[in-house]
């Protein structure tokens, strides 16, 4: 998480607190040290939030301090609630969770009876979700493509044929069943689609494609018009 994320992260976690949070609970709740929560304290302090607390006995954010106000309508809001439901039908565990956070900040800053909307359930995404992948870390595609790095796979195909590929990812395709990641394929020179279910291990490696993820997913959304002009 870069650190501007996790200052925003810090407040949004202090705002929402019934009482004193130590480092080390923030700390857990956003998988670093509690050494980079003190120095995260510090620099917010700095920028004059309103912080108190101190070590061992947990921060507090003084009444008052508020973040630019959300301006929804009652359907924009029903969207954002519609969204998070369909993201409970993927396998990516970290979208889930994130989506859940979303729904209880945005509830925590919207008036009535807009927040009425996030605990009311009365909108659903039905489906069976999609089970997580067994061998890849949805998260981790997803830093992948925002950075530019390619992926190493174990890869069988449709016909149980076992390849190792190296590929560059350049978008995720999130279906009922099963989520597929679209990328460069260095082993056929081409965009390929790889499902996730079949893939068995997969992992970074030490080199990027920087610049070139704009252009590839061009190259992916330009196969679509061919596709349909073929159909057609």
């Amino acid at each position: 998480m870069r650190k501007a994320s996790r200052l925003f992260e810090i407040i949004q976690i202090l705002r929402l607190a019934k009482k004193p949070v130590t480092a080390a609970e923030i700390g857990a709740q956003l998988e670093v040290t509690v050494r980079s929560i003190y120095r995260d304290i510090a620099a917010l302090q700095a920028m004059r939030v309103p912080i108190e607390g101190g070590r061992g006995i947990g921060y507090i954010l003084r009444p008052g301090f508020t973040l630019p106000p959300l301006m929804l309508s009652i359907e924009e809001t029903e969207a954002i609630v519609l969204a998070l439901a369909l993201l409970e039908r993927t396998g990516d565990t970290e979208l889930k969770q994130a989506a859940r956070q979303v729904n209880r900040k945005i509830a925590a800053v919207v008036p009535p009876p807009l927040a009425d909307i996030f605990s009311a359930n009365a909108l659903h995404a039905w489906g069976t979700p999609a089970p997580a992948p067994e061998a890849v870390d949805l998260a981790m595609v997803r830093r992948a493509i925002r950075d530019e790095q390619k992926l190493a796979l174990d890869y069988r195909d449709e016909y149980a044929r076992a390849t190792e590929r190296l590929i560059r990812p350049v978008a995720l395709i999130y279906y009922s069943q099963t989520t597929n990641i679209v990328a460069w394929c260095e082993l056929r020179q081409a965009i390929r689609n790889f499902r996730t279910d079949r893939v068995e291990h997969c992992e970074p490696i030490e080199e990027f494609f920087s610049g070139e993820g704009d252009k590839l997913r061009q190259i992916w959304v330009q196969g679509w018009t061919v596709s349909a002009e073929a159909a057609g």
